[in-house]
């Protein structure tokens, strides 16, 4: 792949998702002890996915792969997008 960036840590997108999935473990430690292996661990994979997608397409190589994976990481996107309004309506996390 010819650009400038050498790795996914360069990308702005990839710190963007890192500092998304803290931000989802961050607000996860207040849903109930009893979610850990409900919806807490379901947005904890999904807020993950997304970085992890983008460094996994940006070192495969190609552009076509690198697109494979940003399609794949905007479905996490989506994926927790869901999950966090379900949160909201069981009111584990008010206010967002």
């Amino acid at each position: 792949m010819s650009t400038t960036v050498s790795s996914p840590e360069e990308l702005l997108v990839w710190q963007k998702a890192v500092d998304l999935s803290v931000a989802v473990y961050r607000l996860t430690e207040k849903f109930p002890q009893r979610e850990i292996y409900g919806i807490t661990s379901q947005m904890r994979r999904a807020a993950v996915s997304v970085p992890s997608n983008i460094a996994e397409g940006r070192r495969r190589g190609t552009r076509a792969d690198f697109a494979h994976f940003l399609h794949i990481a905007h479905g996490s996107l989506a994926e927790l997008d869901t999950q966090l309004v379900i949160a909201q309506r069981l009111s584990f996390c008010n206010g967002l």
